[in-house]
């Protein structure tokens, strides 16, 4: 069974970001570096059981928040001078990828459930 784009998309962000975010220095690694982390795994993990759920729609739009937080960590990154402004623009293309393959996700759900 292949993953669907959004999970490989999800997991490629993390096989990316985990490496950087453990070389911040420490004392932005314990906080803002593992929230991030926590926050990737969890979006991960929501994403995956969302797939075999059969009822999407809560846990999808559950996401969109998730997304959210991440792209403003991102940012506080970027602003502290922790990563570079490419990395910060990757970054935030990988979540607004993400982001859009889950807005396609919700919506073709909410066809299936009103339609």
């Amino acid at each position: 069974m292949s993953d669907l784009p959004i999970i490989q998309k999800t997991y490629d962000l993390i096989k990316w970001y985990v490496p950087i975010l453990n070389r911040l220095p420490r004392n932005h690694r314990f906080l803002l570096g593992n929230r991030i982390i926590t926050e990737l795994y969890e979006v991960l993990d929501i994403l995956i059981t969302a797939r075999y759920a059969k009822h999407k729609l809560t846990q999808l739009e559950s996401l969109n928040s998730r997304l959210d937080i991440l792209r403003y960590q991102t940012r506080l990154l970027l602003d502290f001078n922790l990563i570079k402004t490419e990395r910060y623009e990757y970054a935030q293309k990988l979540l607004n990828d993400i982001g859009n393959d889950l807005g396609g996700w919700i919506k073709q759900q909410k066809k299936q459930t009103n339609g």
